[in-house]
């Protein structure tokens, strides 16, 4: 069996985000390549964003700290810690209203 901290992790990946060129930082805590889950947690800046992208599968976000906005084309879905917001499979972004981190689920077919 295993166990991680996310709060632990939650501090670490918010002080990396801050001094990130990029305003972000991730770490995948569960799966990865050859897994068809992966879940990782990401740390935004406020004021930065994930930039529009393609969805890699089915996938949610877990507001874990901050305020998020997940939009897709006009749709908006206001996030806050403990909230679960279902991902598009089509483009979205992800915009962090404050300093946030989420975790990130995605299942992806092996076979795709």
């Amino acid at each position: 069996m295993e166990s991680s901290s996310l709060l632990l992790l939650t501090d670490d990946l918010l002080t990396k985000a801050r001094a990130s060129a990029s305003g972000r930082a991730a770490q995948t805590v569960y799966g990865g390549q050859g897994h068809e889950l992966r879940q990782t947690v990401m740390a935004i800046a406020a004021g930065r964003s994930l930039e529009d992208h393609e969805s890699p599968g089915e996938a949610t976000v877990q507001v874990l700290r901050g305020r998020v906005h997940l939009t897709s084309g006009d749709d908006v879905m206001d996030g806050s810690p403990g909230d679960l917001l279902v991902v598009p499979p089509w483009r979205h972004a992800l915009e962090a209203l404050d300093d946030c981190v989420v975790l990130l689920t995605v299942v992806k077919s092996l076979n795709a």
